[in-house]
């Protein structure tokens, strides 16, 4: 049941309660001359094949040129990307490049990016991740409520591979995206930005300690604990590939729930009292997932216990096996180019919960360094 409630009843039931509410009204209007001027904080690391048309989907923004400022922190690249950037420098007279000697990791440069800029409004993005035109504005027209502290994006993947888990991934996005902007519409509580794309007051945000792997969940998370509004803006839209190998995909996973298991410790507190719109999404949405192969495990061990006690329990013990067996199953009709969505859905699940069980021992064994390579793309 507690399976059910974070994959299908909790989605059901914000559906429910989001049909009746609006978003929120109070909104710059695009002319406005009190727009606000923002500071877009990216971190890179050996990005040359992507750079450019990051660079000018931000400057293609029909948003007031005059009031954006791109500041790019370079994690020790040791390809072409800080020359790219150099020579767009000649161009766009206000983006801006500090180059980091040595490998520092995502959060510790995005922590002296943001320490250095003066801007009210912040727009942390990824590298991969390109602007439509009114990408800018549409994260940054809502912060004329001054309840609203965080806007997150909507980050739409539009190529996949039949073979591949890229469909299956770009379907799971897609719910999450949902999911998040009910939660914000609701309650103002969105459960962890996006971290290829959102935006944060700078009076709102939290520098990242040196070690935490999921660094936009740690933001979006202290921003609510300091009782402020988050919510996702569906209309702010960026494109991402997707990763299409499942080897390439589960090691981001792994990462990903190591880092999650970090922020449960540090912001458990935010599940008292239990009966908070902010204490209920924390707990359906995230918690319950993440200890979903828990779940899987006790209900298999559970299952074997009860064999002889009737009938009923071999029956169900051969259901859980036989989905078990899918992914398997799957990985043998891939060899012969035969692609069952059913199939490779089931995988997706299974591959993301085996990296969640993998990720709770790396977090246990203790994390000292968020360096990242940057995810495998366009496969």
């Amino acid at each position: 049941m507690l399976v059910l409630q974070t994959y299908l009843f909790f989605p059901w039931v914000l559906k429910i309660i989001a049909s009746s509410k609006l978003p929120n009204q109070q909104i710059y209007s695009m002319d406005e001359d009190s727009l606000p001027t923002i500071a877009i904080l990216m971190a890179v690391y050996n990005e040359e094949e992507v750079i450019e048309k990051k660079i000018y989907s931000v400057f293609k923004s029909l948003y007031p040129a005059d009031k954006i400022r791109f500041y790019i922190g370079s994690d020790n690249s040791t390809d072409h990307t800080n020359r790219i950037i150099e020579k767009l420098q000649a161009v766009y007279p206000t983006l801006s490049l500090k180059v980091f000697g040595q490998r520092t990791g995502k959060a510790a440069i995005i922590n002296q990016l943001e320490a250095q800029v003066q801007e009210e409004i912040l727009i942390l993005t990824d590298a991969n991740v390109f602007f439509e035109q009114f990408t800018i504005y549409e994260l940054v027209k809502h912060y004329k409520n001054q309840d609203i502290a965080l806007v997150g994006g909507n980050i739409v993947n539009e190529q996949y591979k039949k073979e591949g888990i890229s469909f299956q991934e770009k379907k799971y996005l897609e719910r999450e995206n949902i999911i998040k902007y009910h939660e914000g519409l609701i309650w103002g509580t969105m459960i962890g930005a996006l971290g290829g794309l959102f935006s944060i007051r700078k009076n709102a945000f939290a520098p990242v300690p040196s070690n935490f792997l999921v660094d936009d969940f740690y933001i979006s998370m202290h921003t609510l604990a300091s009782g402020n509004k988050v919510i996702n803006e569906l209309n702010a839209i960026a494109y991402e590939d997707v990763s299409n190998k499942i080897t390439e995909e589960f090691r981001r996973k792994v990462r990903i729930s190591a880092g999650n298991y970090q922020n449960l410790a540090f912001y458990r507190k935010l599940l008292w009292p239990p009966f908070t719109g902010l204490a209920f999404c924390f707990f359906s949405h995230k918690v319950l997932r993440w200890i979903t192969p828990f779940l899987l495990l006790i209900a298999l061990a559970t299952n074997l216990y009860l064999l002889q006690v009737n009938k009923i329990y071999q029956v169900t013990l051969l259901g859980q096996i036989g989905v078990l067996l899918i992914p398997l199953m799957d990985a043998l009709l891939k060899k012969i180019a035969i692609n069952l969505r059913l199939f490779r859905f089931i995988t997706h699940f299974y591959s993301m919960n085996l990296a969640l069980l993998v990720g709770f021992f790396k977090y246990s064994t203790g994390i000292k360094s968020n360096i990242w390579r940057p995810t495998e793309r366009n496969q």
